[in-house]
């Protein structure tokens, strides 16, 4: 896929570029070293045993499922529901910052494939093969022990390279476009024999300079970046893509003949990352996403409700961050208040931003529609299917992990050390309204 390097490429310059301008600015959310090797992927799998069987994989790499995205209810519907697997560990994140975006298949919404279409769908999903019994006999031994001798280890990736790679087996043409009318990624999913990662994403520090570069260049990106508006300190994550290009495949006619044909599958998405938020931060957001309006109107909305500066947002209670003690704070007899808001204003304390490493339904949806040819076909007022993080956790057979937990842990941890440095009792973490007075 040329326009991946392309992608690639491009970003680098960026990142390039806005670290020259201002190297502190620039790696506040992150050397520029874990920036330029980050990287998030994106697979696809049709049922529940396949998403416990590729959980088993990534957990042999210390990859645990974070947070539960419903994109059936997104603005832009798809017939799935996701999940990420990353490292949890401030220390693994740094030296592994990679993800990989997982959706799973309702099958039995009937929004999207009556009863006789889900049968059919099953019974194809139910007979293949994604991940080979060896492959999933050393994930798990390796989950186990923590770790494989070189040969295993060297076994285990190279059969779970194979089973991310697109598949050269001519794809059933008559069966994919009956999946391709309900939805491009049901297709995507149960019209093939395999899966693949779908896209690879690397991380820029300018996303709207990307977007522009990449414009110049006469690549087709989509209509618009998805996420919350560029400016100020930047919060959760924005995210773009080229469209997806035509690519060679082999298609299987209903008389058995293979002919060439090709697939619009696969694009070059990119994302910028910023501060978590907080809930009562994360609420305002979502207001900001009810809300609609004309892009003006949004900005002016989004800056009321999120200011610009990152220690008003921190102060304010609408970001995570670690609170640092000062080391060189002159105390000039000052004693230091025992409330985060005031040691920050104060000199006390200094507040870091921790990077937001999860996904939005609503981006992740939108990115997955403005790749497809067509909305495809769906019947909004037929019964929706049961699926939340307890249907996830029990497909996956292992726990599935709350984002806003880890960032509160990770500010409440940071919040007891300043309290020890400082000698101050223990400091709760300024809390504001789900919408500004």
């Amino acid at each position: 896929m040329p326009a991946y390097g392309t992608l690639v490429e491009v970003a680098g310059q960026v990142n390039a570029d806005v670290l020259a301008q201002d190297p502190a600015a620039a790696q506040a959310l992150g050397s520029i070293e874990r920036v330029t090797a980050e990287r998030h992927g994106a697979i696809r799998v049709g049922t529940a045993r396949e998403l416990g069987q590729v959980g088993q994989v990534f957990a042999a790499l210390g990859m645990r499922p974070v947070g539960f995205y419903d994109l059936r209810e997104a603005g832009q519907p798809v017939p799935v529901v996701s999940t990420a697997f990353r490292p949890v560990d401030d220390d693994e994140l740094a030296a592994n910052p990679f993800r990989v975006f997982t959706s799973v298949l309702a099958t039995d919404d009937r929004r999207f494939f009556d009863a006789d279409l889900q049968a059919r769908l099953e019974e194809r999903l139910e007979a293949r093969e994604l991940f080979s019994p060896l492959l999933l006999t050393l994930s798990a031994r390796a989950e186990e022990d923590g770790g494989l001798a070189p040969e295993d280890a060297d076994a285990l990736v190279r059969l779970a390279t194979a089973a991310f790679a697109l598949s050269p087996e001519p794809v059933d043409a008559a069966w994919y476009a009956e999946l391709e009318r309900v939805s491009g990624v049901a297709a995507d999913i149960g019209g093939v024999g395999s899966t693949h990662v779908n896209h690879l994403t690397p991380r820029v520090l300018d996303i709207d300079a990307l977007y522009a570069r990449m414009t110049g260049r006469g690549v087709a990106m989509i209509d618009a970046i998805q996420g919350p508006p560029g400016g100020g300190a930047p919060v959760l994550l924005r995210q773009t893509s080229f469209r997806a290009l035509s690519e060679p495949r082999a298609m299987r006619d209903p008389d058995g003949s293979v002919r060439a044909g090709s697939l619009r599958v696969r694009f070059g998405e990119v994302e910028a990352r910023g501060c978590a938020l907080t809930p009562a931060g994360r609420a305002r957001y979502d207001a900001w996403m009810a809300a609609g309006g004309t892009p003006s109107e949004q900005d002016r909305l989004w800056r009321s409700l999120i200011p610009d500066d990152p220690d008003e947002q921190a102060a304010a209670g609408l970001t995570s961050v670690r609170w640092v003690p000062v080391a060189d704070r002159p105390r000039d007899g000052a004693v230091p208040a025992a409330d985060l808001a005031r040691l920050l204003a104060d000199g006390w304390v200094r507040a870091e931003p921790v990077v937001y490493e999860d996904f939005l339904p609503a981006s992740a949806a939108g990115i997955f529609a403005s790749n497809l040819d067509g909305t495809g076909e769906r019947d909004a007022s037929a019964g929706r299917s049961h699926r939340d993080a307890g249907w996830l956790a029990d497909a996956l057979g292992r726990e599935v992990l709350e984002p806003a937990d880890l960032y509160a842990a990770t500010s409440a941890a940071s919040a007891a050390e300043v309290a020890r440095v400082l000698d101050l009792p223990p400091l709760e973490q300024p809390v504001a309204p789900s919408a500004p007075a």
